[in-house]
């Protein structure tokens, strides 16, 4: 008999996904991540993340998605549910996060919803509805120039009250920091109020742990990752490292980037200039000819791979992507590179690589994709949010360790450290 499972989540992409499983390891549960919604019962686990690929396609069939994996999660009993959306709240004024919070709560009956991005610990802290970016504001931040989802307004309210229904209000950090109960009362006064949606203050890892408590009954929360480290505990589960037991890593190791996030680009060149075996790939060859692309990268890392891991990326400056995106159109330049990155992912893995760091959210699911994951155990950390997960690759047959990295995480040296980690 499986163990009842705690904690339903439904994420906005792949990374986003593996950045809250990876945190509630770290709080002491046990997590399986699902690619997309699964035809068979719950694996055995404390949290199931449902991955899904529906931050940036049309908001309609974002709902669509997000409720059959509200379905399938109450269909293995689950009473709590955690929407998982960027922690940088990558969206446009017409969604995804408003429509499918809105279509959450309905279908859950709640009438009030807390969420917040914040994760202190990978530098994304919120205050007085703020959302700041080390220390910048979200709109002064690279995210300004997000190829999908530019965001230029920091004030989360706002963000949030141009894309949902219903009135958007704040808890201050100035009730955050009294702790549950202060946090409890002022949702209580929020909803007398009418109002339908509260941006959270958080600026440590301490007001993370009290708005956890706070949230110990709440149907539904929408949030960043970092909020994950706080749930466990009303569960009474504490950090433990059996609960991010993998197996052992074996196999030839590589990397594959597809990001243009500022954090990415920093840990291209940190590799490179450490040494690193690295293959560019230009996007606008491949609006020309795509697979000839791809054989001359697997041309060029076969011979390679015994020597350490090696890099294959299209990490490319807001200007070159700009480029791309004017050629062929913004859609059609992202889907260009995914394609050529699942396809070489799945050849490297093809040619013996079972150790796999796949950079950037639209990359990582292309890559999972073209792989046949089905599922994921949940390792331990590299940096913060991203982990080391076990997976069958069924379309290549193997087993394989793969690390997704959402864009805008870990420090300039990731790439160069990720392997000695799982060692």
């Amino acid at each position: 008999m499986t163990r009842p499972l705690l904690l339903g989540c439904i994420a906005d992409d792949f990374t986003g996904a593996t950045d809250l499983a990876n945190n509630l390891v770290r709080a002491g549960m046990q997590v399986v991540q699902t690619i997309g919604v699964p035809e068979q019962a719950a694996p055995d686990a404390d949290a199931v993340v449902v991955a899904l690929k529906s931050r940036t396609i049309a908001p309609e069939e974002a709902v669509r998605q997000s409720l059959h994996a509200l379905r399938w999660l109450q269909a293995q009993g689950c009473r709590q549910f955690y929407f998982k959306v960027c922690s940088t709240f990558d969206s446009t004024p017409q969604g995804n996060i408003g429509p499918v919070a809105d279509a959450l709560m309905d279908a859950l009956g709640a009438d009030f919803c807390c969420v917040t991005p914040a994760f202190p610990e990978n530098a994304r802290t919120v205050f007085q509805g703020h959302l700041f970016v080390g220390d910048v504001l979200l709109s002064e931040s690279g995210m300004r120039n997000h190829p999908l989802t530019p965001m230029t307004d920091a004030n989360l309210v706002r963000v949030m009250q141009a894309q949902s229904r219903g009135r958007v209000g704040l808890i201050p950090h100035a009730v955050v920091r009294t702790g549950e109960e202060g946090i409890l009362r002022r949702i209580a006064q929020l909803r007398g109020e009418g109002v339908r949606f509260a941006i959270v203050d958080a600026i440590g890892n301490e007001d993370l742990m009290a708005l956890g408590q706070a949230l110990a009954d709440a149907p539904l929360v929408v949030a960043g990752s970092g909020v994950a480290i706080g749930l466990p505990q009303n569960h009474g589960l504490r950090p433990s490292a059996a609960a991010a037991a993998l197996p052992p890593a074996i196999g030839l190791r590589a990397i594959v980037s597809g990001s243009c996030s500022t954090a990415t680009q920093q840990q291209v060149k940190d590799f490179i200039d450490a040494g690193g075996a690295a293959f560019a790939i230009d996007p606008l060859q491949l609006v020309g000819d795509g697979d000839a692309v791809i054989r001359a990268a697997l041309s060029w890392a076969e011979p390679r791979l015994a020597q350490g891991p090696v890099l294959v990326y299209s990490t490319a400056t807001p200007d070159a992507v700009r480029a791309v995106q004017q050629r062929v159109g913004v859609q059609d330049a992202g889907a260009l590179v995914e394609h050529a990155l699942a396809a070489i992912g799945k050849a490297l893995v093809q040619r013996g690589v079972r150790q796999l760091v796949v950079a950037g959210g639209e990359t990582s699911g292309a890559v999972v994709q073209a792989l046949g994951v089905e599922q994921m155990r949940i390792g331990p950390q590299i940096d913060p949010g991203v982990p080391w997960c076990f997976a069958a690759a069924t379309a290549c047959g193997a087993d394989v360790h793969l690390a997704l990295k959402s864009g805008n995480f870990g420090t300039p040296d990731f790439f160069r450290k990720s392997f000695g980690r799982l060692a």
